[in-house]
């Protein structure tokens, strides 16, 4: 059992836990729509304690109810400099619905993953509240929800183009991606008497204005302009095109400060701050984080998503995969800011110290595992570069991929003494690890790495993710061809028979994603049944803001080249695809012949279900043997 904690060991939740600390009022109030976890994975609990760093007292009202008369609002009363508003560690809307837009029953982020916790659209639902009661208070939002959100988007759940969320939510300014950097400067310049109105020349902030004003003044930065929210409501093609300026100036080191007409005011998107360095993010990691949930949660059950990460120890932030349906690079961006080897290694100590721990750290990793330490060799190459992925359609030659701080790491973290096995359970992007695709091993350390992972840090099973078969597909995702993950496989084979190891591999794949017809599913079926495999970590393509694949699925067209790319949207399509990855399930099986048989692929027939026919008929019963016969 945990040891009895001082309640001020945490943020306040409560204006009795705000008094115990001495305080009669607070300096910033934190609405969020998950739990407080007081943890680094969870977003809350950094800003908070980003926060308090800086010598300001902080609250958190966490999953307020927003139906009744708003009391939870009101609870610390005003705070003296600004409300921060975050809908919680995912969109609100992901966290509601599958991708056939259906509710989904729980929440990873709630005690007892109970679902009803948090409104849809919840930064603007709890900002338009608070501007409500305060109006005179400013509200700054950030989060993953209003992060991808900054600009026009197109929403799945409305099927229609949306504003800025600065538009619905009337917040006076939203921090973007991590907002560690912005955050601090904000602060800084606060406690020096700056008022929160003068903020807009922060980098990595958003705002909207009269478009009568003048743009606030910086010497340093261009500015380039997109087509206005009302031309893209217009034209789809204006908004594929803004898409692409977005993403690339997203990407780069010396971006353009962008603007949009949105009506009668102007949307400002700063430029975002150069990557973290070492020391700024171990200064983040290594705040005094209680590392568990706040004991007001006790009786009403475990929060899922803590439970899954308590163990765990994220070692980066950032991918440079680029991948078009992953949100992950345009919130965390392409560059990697790895944590220092102290920094984790404090961490893990921590984690091994935990009363409840067992010897198994669930997972060292990060966005994807195998990116810790890796940037470009020559960095002012870098500086000029603004590719939205440093791995398709090739690795760049300027990128240091050595596994060797990885290995290295692992393996000190495996002498830990209260260590039995640190398991990385985050992913590893495998193609890394294929030398005919990547060829900048000059340590030669990739077998060693993937050994090392193997032998070492596999829980039962590896997570890997070639996400489809057909390279026509696979290009549009801007994922490597499906020959890749052979040869990956045939290296993971061999490597566990060396060490007589029977560890699953198992590969996640989407169906309906933009560029993949009905055929392409039916193929990956067969392809990955002739390789063993019995598909169950398989998901539906969902449009989620600011990704490559949710402007071709609205617009019908790539945002680089503006080609058409066909995109299934109906729930009949989408459930068609989706049932190839299930050709086992008898239920399925005479559909899928069906079809196959339509678009006259008898030999897709065959490899999908010829052992299976096979089976059924060895399997009829003796008493309808006659009456088949006859």
């Amino acid at each position: 059992m945990l040891e009895e904690r001082p309640i001020t060991d945490w943020l306040p939740l409560t204006k009795k836990e705000m008094e115990k600390r001495g305080w009669d009022e607070l300096d910033i109030i934190l609405v969020s729509g998950d739990a407080y976890v007081d943890h680094p994975s969870f977003g809350t609990a950094v800003i908070g304690r980003i926060m308090e760093d800086e010598g300001f007292k902080v609250g958190i009202i966490a999953q307020p109810n927003w139906k009744d008369d708003l009391r939870d609002f009101k609870k610390f009363g005003k705070p003296k400099y600004f409300f921060g508003v975050t809908a919680g560690c995912m969109d609100s809307m992901v966290n509601h619905y599958t991708a056939n837009k259906r509710l989904r029953s729980t929440d990873a982020y709630t005690p007892g993953g109970e679902a009803g916790f948090r409104p849809d659209y919840a930064t603007s639902v709890y900002s338009n509240i608070l501007k409500e009661i305060y109006p005179d208070v400013p509200v700054m939002i950030g989060g993953i929800e209003a992060s991808l959100r900054r600009v026009t988007h197109y929403d799945y759940w409305k099927d229609a183009l949306m504003p800025s969320v600065l538009v619905d939510s009337k917040a006076d300014i939203l921090v973007y991606g991590m907002g560690d950097q912005p955050l601090r400067e904000m602060l800084q310049l606060l406690k020096k008497g700056v008022p929160f109105s003068n903020l807009h020349t922060i980098k990595q902030v958003a705002f909207v204005q009269d478009s009568n004003v003048e743009l606030p003044k910086n010497k340093n930065w261009e500015t380039v302009e997109l087509a206005s929210h009302e031309e893209c409501l217009q034209d789809k093609l204006k908004y594929a095109a803004n898409f692409k300026i977005v993403e690339v100036e997203s990407n780069k080191w010396q971006a353009d400060r962008i603007i949009q007409k949105v009506g009668d005011s102007t949307l400002v998107i700063n430029p975002p701050y150069k990557t973290m360095t070492e020391n700024e993010i171990d200064r983040s990691f290594d705040l005094p984080y209680t590392r568990l949930p706040h004991p007001k949660y006790k009786k009403r059950g475990a929060i899922p998503a803590y439970d899954m990460i308590k163990f765990s120890v994220n070692m980066h932030r950032g991918c440079f995969g680029g991948c078009s349906f992953c949100t992950i690079s345009a919130h965390q961006g392409k560059f990697i800011a790895s944590r220092s080897e102290k920094s984790i290694l404090n961490e893990v100590e921590e984690v091994v110290n935990h009363p409840d721990f067992k010897g198994y750290i669930s997972d060292l990793g990060g966005p994807s595992a195998n990116m810790y330490k890796m940037k470009g060799k020559d960095e002012a190459i870098c500086a000029r570069c603004s590719s939205p992925s440093c791995i398709h359609p090739v690795i760049c030659n300027n990128l240091d991929t050595s596994h060797k701080q990885m290995t290295d790491l692992y393996r000190k973290i495996d002498a830990n003494p209260k260590v039995k096995k640190a398991f990385v359970g985050s992913g590893i992007r495998y193609d890394l690890l294929v030398d005919d695709f990547n060829k900048n091993n000059d340590d030669g350390n990739h077998d060693e790495y993937i050994e090392q992972v193997i032998t070492r840090h596999v829980s039962g099973r590896l997570k890997v993710a070639p996400e489809h078969t057909s390279d026509a597909t696979l290009r549009v995702m801007r994922k490597p061809s499906f020959k890749y993950f052979h040869k990956f496989k045939e290296k993971y084979d061999k490597i566990s028979e060396k060490h007589g190891l029977k560890q699953q591999l198992i590969p996640y794949f989407i169906s309906s994603h933009p560029g993949c017809e009905e055929e392409d599913m039916a193929n990956l079926a067969a392809e990955t049944k002739d390789m063993g495999f019995q598909l169950e970590q398989v998901q539906d393509f969902m449009p989620t803001p600011m990704t490559v694949a949710e402007v071709i699925y609205y617009t019908g067209v790539h945002p680089y080249t503006l080609k058409p790319i066909k995109t299934v949207k109906t729930k009949e399509e989408k459930q068609n695809q989706n049932k190839y990855f299930f050709w086992y399930k008898r239920e399925n099986q005479a559909w899928i012949r069906d079809r196959l048989n339509k678009v006259k692929r008898p030999d897709l027939i065959d490899k999908l279900l010829g052992d299976q026919q096979k089976s059924n008929e060895t399997n009829v019963p003796k008493w309808l043997e006659g009456r088949r016969k006859r």
